[in-house]
């Protein structure tokens, strides 16, 4: 039986293997990627009521780009010390 290749398989691999080791850049990432999906937008037209979904749950690497945040959240709270509360 052949497996399919999913191409957003290696990214995912990547971007869980990311370790961080700088708190610049873990500040960066956490002030870069937002803590909640702002995009969800209920559209009404004509009487009819159109649901657009977050774009963050279309996103096929939202889980590891939410990890990565969690990471650079934990880093900085636990290694460095920092109330992490400004970037929640």
């Amino acid at each position: 039986m052949l497996r399919q290749f999913n191409v957003w398989n290696p990214i995912r691999h990547a971007l869980d293997a990311i370790e961080i080791h700088n708190p610049q850049l873990a500040r960066f990432i956490c002030k870069t990627i937002p803590a909640h999906c702002p995009f969800e937008r209920t559209i009404s037209c004509l009487g009819y009521c159109l649901r657009i979904p977050p774009l963050c749950k279309l996103n096929p690497l939202y889980e590891q780009i939410a990890g990565l945040r969690f990471k650079c959240l934990s880093f900085l709270a636990d290694q460095c010390g920092e109330d992490v509360t400004e970037y929640c």
